[in-house]
């Protein structure tokens, strides 16, 4: 747990509209200090949570980190990233063990069963996590199966599985194509949840719906524990682009939706706003085209809580968040469709003891809860030499220097002797000539 003032956790979500990244600390209580937050348009890198185009998701990572980096002032080492995508499922493991008579359940039994479970490899799939246990002591569940005696244990363990592919390319845009490595993975789902969720609403009950822009994920949680996790493939981007078809560019559609798309009909008089003065903007098909995709969604979601075998069994109703959740009138739609109380969730202000704006943010739920998973110090720290290798460092100069200063003293003696020896050589050149001529003189007389 990071909590020394100079070291920090940092995370990056890399959402289908846009990356964001988020830096903070968490103390003993678990309460998170943010110290950066910085978001970019993911301009089509990222699809339905995936990364898709892995060179532009790499430049706009360290685009990102760039700017965390301006704001902390400090270099950011290696960073969190969360697992995403549509093909996210659950699927049971169970693994039991038989117990001598009167046996009593041990911190190691427990530990051993999860050692098996995290053997588990399902066959075309990658497991991402091992989201919950559920703990069954001939034949009855149990909480807190150590110290109590039983003939046979069985767990049952929640797996969130995947295509096994989803983190090479993380990876390649990540870690090969910026300084930046990757502490760990998260699946988002779980980070959200862990940010936002009341321990009552999960022991109730409720089913959690994360409104992404490429992707909408519902959680079902009853008895404390995750019952089902599955991913629908549309989100707020789907929206935008249906509205599209009525010949808006996207930038425009996206704020058309925003600023006058309702998920339900009410009371609102949006037609006297004078940035509706055009006349070629038709609000009424605007929500028509709105609603027909929520209704796809929304159906969509009703037929996997009937699936969960947990309908009519939410006690705490319907929690939503994410980006997409900000839709107008969606809880109201929501609650008349789904026939559930709704509560709209973000960061609880117990984890984030500062910016309210940042923890108030539904669409900043999944950055801020990954780090809640955090472990690592992510921050870059210079390398600092040790005594003994500045020592070694020094003598390794001094060295050099001397034998430097030695190769230049060689050479200048060398040069001197070669000067000395061209006078000689040319001094004794001169006096043969001269005794030359003189014999030469000689004998010619």
């Amino acid at each position: 747990m990071i909590q020394s003032e100079t070291g920090f956790i940092a995370a990056i979500d890399l959402g289908t509209s846009k990356i964001t990244g988020v830096v903070g600390r968490r103390n003993e209580n678990n309460v998170i200090s943010i110290l950066a937050c910085e978001t970019i348009p993911s301009d089509q890198c990222i699809r339905r949570g995936l990364v898709y185009n892995i060179e532009e998701t790499g430049a706009k990572v360290r685009k990102l980190v760039s700017l965390l980096e301006n704001k902390l002032g400090r270099k950011i080492g290696k960073v969190y990233i969360p697992i995403a995508g549509q093909s996210l499922h659950t699927v049971d493991f169970r693994e039991r063990m038989q117990l001598p008579p009167s046996g009593i359940v041990t911190a190691e039994i427990i530990a051993q069963l999860r050692k098996e479970a995290e053997k588990y490899n399902p066959e075309m799939t990658g497991r991402y996590a091992i989201a919950d246990v559920e703990y069954f002591l001939d034949g009855k569940p149990e909480k807190n199966p150590v110290g109590i005696t039983c003939s046979i244990i069985e767990a049952n363990y929640k797996m969130i599985v995947g295509r096994p592919n989803i983190i090479a390319n993380i990876q390649k845009s990540i870690r090969d194509r910026t300084q930046v490595d990757i502490a760990g993975y998260t699946v988002g789902a779980l980070a959200s949840a862990a940010i936002a969720l009341n321990e009552e609403e999960k022991e109730l009950g409720c089913a959690f719906i994360d409104f992404g822009a490429g992707t909408t994920t519902l959680s079902i949680y009853k008895g404390g524990i995750l019952r089902r996790m599955v991913v629908v493939p549309f989100g707020g981007r789907t929206i935008t682009k249906d509205i599209c078809e009525l010949n808006f560019i996207e930038s425009d559609a996206e704020q058309y939706k925003i600023k006058f798309g309702k998920a339900h009909e009410n009371q609102d008089n949006l037609l006297s706003s004078p940035f509706f003065s055009k006349p070629d903007i038709d609000l009424v098909e605007l929500n028509k085209v709105i609603r027909m995709r929520i209704d796809e969604i929304v159906a969509n979601l009703k037929k996997q809580i009937e699936l969960s075998g947990y309908a009519g069994q939410l006690g705490a109703g319907i929690v939503m968040t994410g980006g997409a959740s900000q839709l107008k009138n969606l809880d109201i739609y929501l609650t008349e469709k789904l026939k559930m109380p709704v509560r709209q969730a973000s960061a609880k202000k117990s984890f984030i003891n500062n910016f309210p704006e940042l923890a108030n943010d539904p669409s900043l739920t999944q950055a801020l809860g990954l780090l809640l998973f955090g472990t690592e110090d992510c921050e870059k720290k210079p390398v600092l030499e040790t005594a003994s290798e500045k020592t070694m460092q020094e003598e390794q100069d001094f060295s050099k220097k001397t034998s430097d200063r030695k190769r230049k003293g060689d050479k200048k003696k060398t040069e001197k002797n070669s000067e000395e020896k061209k006078r000689t050589d040319s001094f004794f050149s001169k006096m043969g000539n001269i005794l030359g001529e003189m014999f030469s003189e000689d004998e010619n007389n």
